[in-house]
């Protein structure tokens, strides 16, 4: 079985709402792919489907090559973590993942070994419905983790977690990529996908709207743009903006540059003699790139104050 997740036309309504319209991409091995899009964009319902949990109305997704639903003891292929809280309060955090092991054929040292891996010992002997979000998290990736798979889907692993935590699924999470599994990440932190994935589908209303790189996609956003920061801004400004350039200010002082490369910036501010100790390639973050990508799908936009 090729470890690849493969979504194609995915179509689906719920009544009068269209939940999915042509939803297409795939999540090759041995990267972390970032699923990302504003809320309503599609991508639980898309995770749901790929794990056959809801039907689609046309199109398909296999992993592996496979229906979801077409596998024999699927952990053993595919790990997911959707839903944290879905586990029986009343059991051990070990006791939960034994029933999740013995309905695949596993065994209790594979159970003690994913235990660790998610930092649950001190834990593990505890009932579950007395762990907080985080520990809820940690249970729950150790149980995607459990049959070994080729293939994960995780949606928010970092929801919960504290700053060890955060560091830790990070690593986590290239490991398994650079061990040549496919890794799915839905998420809505930009900054903890900017350390994390190597592409991005961007969602946005059931469909793709961008399938990118991360740096191809920062690069893309920062259009070339120069990076000024000067002792006299006011001047720097209309020096450069007499040369042609579109120049911006943020509100501590530094400079924008569009229109003009790096050298002739230089070039402009020596010939003025305009102080400056810093011109370097401006590079916006994850966060505003993919702001940008997605402002004309946001569904839902709170009211300024």
């Amino acid at each position: 079985m090729r470890a690849t997740i493969e979504v194609s036309g995915l179509r689906k309504r719920y009544g009068g709402t269209t939940a999915l319209d042509g939803m297409t991409f795939t999540v090759p091995p041995g990267r972390v792919t970032g699923f990302v899009g504003p809320n309503g964009a599609g991508k639980s319902t898309t995770m749901r489907v790929i794990l056959g949990l809801d039907a689609a109305d046309e199109g398909h997704a296999l992993v592996g090559g496979r229906p979801y639903r077409s596998l024999r003891d699927p952990l053993r292929h595919v790990g997911a973590l959707l839903d944290a809280g879905a586990l029986q309060p009343s059991r051990t955090g070990r006791d939960h993942l034994l029933w999740l092991a013995h309905s695949q054929g596993l065994g209790a040292r594979r159970v003690d070994e994913v235990i660790e891996q998610a930092g649950l010992t001190p834990a593990a002997r505890r009932r579950a419905g007395g762990y907080s979000l985080g520990m809820r998290q940690r249970l729950g990736i150790a149980a995607s983790l459990l049959g070994d798979p080729p293939m994960l889907l995780l949606d928010e692993p970092v929801n919960g977690l504290d700053p060890e935590g955060i560091v830790w699924i990070r690593g986590l999470l290239r490991a398994l990529a650079a061990e040549g599994r496919a890794v799915l990440v839905s998420s809505h932190l930009m900054s903890e996908l900017a350390d994390t994935a190597d592409h991005l589908v961007v969602a946005g209303r059931g469909r793709v709207v961008a399938d990118v790189g991360v740096a191809e996609l920062i690069a893309r956003a920062s259009r070339g743009r120069v990076a000024l920061r000067s002792a006299e801004p006011s001047r720097a400004m209309a020096a450069l903006s007499a040369a042609g350039a579109e120049v911006s200010a943020d509100d501590r002082g530094a400079l924008t540059v569009s229109g003009l490369p790096s050298e002739h910036v230089v070039a402009v501010l020596n010939a003025n003699a305009v102080p400056f100790h810093e011109v370097s390639a401006h590079r916006v973050t994850l966060e505003a790139a993919y702001m940008e990508l997605t402002r004309d799908a946001v569904e839902y936009r709170g009211a300024a104050r």
